[in-house]
């Protein structure tokens, strides 16, 4: 906390150097000096799988949207233009029909897969059933409302798709038949759990394996404990300079296993070209003087929070997870991300820029309508922990071993302590721990981790993270960690999402209102909204960012 000021001052200096570069206009010309070699990419752990379906870490995410593609793809250009839908194997975005029940998608002729076989609308179909019968995280939250996907969810391995996703190979068209309208059903065939892959990819976790790819790269190794091979599709040909625009290095090699101060010194030295890790705090100075030219600093949708199991003492207690929410001092927070210019305290489950929020935090001393987080309440949380009556009981914090993970966790396990519980602190390889504390049978407690928008709707944090078809217990893929349930909630939700397709004005007030009865059960604690710092080496240009993707790994070229 004592490096508030000093982090304060530097992180200003590092969003000065903020800008992205700009694509050029002439592609051609641009990939006949640029294109070639290999961009060295650094991350502390591995993101688990590299199953597209099942993934769900923002650090393959990057690189799956650059391996496979969807029916459609959000723009990968610079800036705010990068939320926006375009076609990618399909050959445009179809009108809605049955009142926005029906969609009719047409596919490109000429894409192959890296194995060389055609894409077919049966794999269009096998891939949608592949969702469910992997447990894809999203299959209950993304894609329920798919005909037939009740019966999906409810037996996964028989899962048959036959009335909701219907494959015409003579005229190349797949329909989509949903059940009820979804304003936001593009966006989920934009994301890498609507992969298309081979109809014969075998219906279990790929794990280590890669699927078979469309774009311009495919994974050719990978070890999850040393690094990742990516190199060039040999049948891969650009189809959509939006969608899938053709890549400039030749291949990327991503390694596994520094930790974050080593991977920033390999990119400031030159050994490395980027590091997934956000810097330490303590390194941000020398960023902000000595490599300011090559940082990038932008707001994110996305926060840190902690989830609370609601069905394991001492937090199916509400008063004991108001304790918490309370008593989290998110000024201290902020300063241990870097400081101010960094980071936002936030007490609500919707970021400030995201549709539907509306300054809101209970949890606070001074706390008023339309006032967000002041300052913690210590005698208003050590109350609450004394009419709840767990106070003394065993409490088991799950961390991971990055820098400023661990750093918040080891602060979270203080203030339990100081709330009146026996706290322990076990951190996690990051590698693992997002999907560790998903799983029910790990019996976790509480525990610190992120959330990154899949896309830029307030349901992708609402219903996400908090609606009963996100609650899978015993998987590794429960995306509603806190196994927080209420069925009105979660009715209110679904008619938002209904609401969208014909009102999006009166659906972001209706996910307002949600979004503080949400932060009143306080199923997890928001702790901060970030901002992404990426560091790069000096070779490195055409560094292009957007909400979706982050750094587009594809456009950037190496000298």
């Amino acid at each position: 906390m004592r490096l508030s000021t000093l982090l304060t001052t530097t992180a200003l200096a590092l969003s000065v150097s903020a800008t992205a570069a700009s694509a050029a206009p002439d592609r051609a010309d641009l990939m006949k000096q640029h294109r070639g070699g290999t961009l060295k990419l650094n991350a502390h752990g591995s993101a688990g799988t590299i199953d597209p379906m099942i993934n769900y870490e923002l650090e393959f995410w990057q690189l799956l949207s650059l391996t496979n593609d969807g029916l459609l793809a959000f723009k990968k250009v610079d800036g705010a233009d990068g939320n926006t839908i375009v076609p990618d194997l399909a050959e445009a975005i179809p009108a809605p029909q049955d009142g926005g029940k029906t969609y009719v998608f047409k596919l490109r002729d000429g894409v192959k897969f890296s194995t060389g076989k055609d894409v077919t609308p049966a794999d269009v179909v096998a891939s949608f059933e592949r969702i469910f019968k992997v447990s894809s995280p999203t299959a209950g939250s993304f894609y329920n409302g798919i005909v037939g996907a009740d019966a999906c969810l409810k037996t996964p391995a028989t899962c048959s798709l036959k009335d909701g996703v219907v494959a015409d190979d003579k005229a190349r068209t797949v329909t989509f038949h949903l059940t009820q309208p979804d304003a936001e059903f593009f966006d989920k065939l934009s994301v890498p759990h609507a992969s298309i892959l081979p109809a014969d990819t075998a219906a279990k976790d790929l794990g280590t394996m890669p699927a078979a790819a469309t774009g311009p790269y495919m994974i050719q190794s990978y070890d999850p404990d040393h690094g990742m091979k990516i190199v060039r599709n040999p049948n891969f040909k650009q189809w959509s300079v939006d969608a899938q625009p053709d890549g400039y290095v030749d291949a990327m090699d991503y390694n596994f296993g520094l930790d974050d101060q080593a991977g920033l010194t390999a990119v400031e030295n030159g050994q490395a070209d980027w590091t997934f890790d956000d810097p330490p705090s303590d390194r941000l100075p020398e960023l902000g003087t000595k490599f300011a030219k090559q940082v990038k600093v932008h707001t994110l949708q996305a926060y840190y929070y902690i989830p609370m199991n609601v069905n394991m003492a001492p937090f199916n207690n509400e008063k004991a997870r108001h304790a918490v929410a309370y008593a989290v001092d998110r000024k201290a927070l902020v300063a241990l991300f870097g400081g101010p210019n960094l980071a936002t305290p936030l007490c609500q489950h919707l970021p400030v820029g995201m549709a539907g929020h509306e300054t809101y935090c209970p949890f606070t001393k001074d706390a008023g309508a339309g006032k967000g987080w002041t300052a913690p309440d210590m005698a208003k949380a050590k109350q609450l922990i004394e009419e709840s009556g767990t106070k003394g009981q065993k409490v088991t914090l799950i961390g991971d071993d990055k820098a400023v993970p661990k750093a918040i966790a080891t602060y979270m396990q203080g203030l339990l302590r100081d709330l009146g519980y026996d706290a322990s602190l076990k951190v996690v390889s990051h590698n693992i721990q997002f999907t560790y504390i998903q799983n029910t049978n790990n019996n976790v407690q509480i525990s610190v981790t992120d959330w990154y928008a899949d896309y830029p709707a307030p349901s992708d944090f609402l219903n996400v993270l908090y609606g009963c078809d996100s609650f899978h217990p015993g998987s590794d893929s429960s995306i509603n960690m806190a196994g927080w349930c209420d069925k009105k909630v979660d009715a209110d939700m679904k008619d938002a999402l209904k609401t969208a397709v014909t009102d999006p004005a009166a659906a972001n007030a209706m996910w307002s209102k949600i979004d503080r009865e949400i932060t009143d059960a306080a199923p997890a604690a928001a702790l901060f909204q970030p901002k992404r710092v990426d560091v790069l080496s000096q070779r490195v240009g055409n560094v292009m960012f957007n909400d979706t993707y982050h750094v587009i790994f594809s456009q950037a070229w190496v000298q």
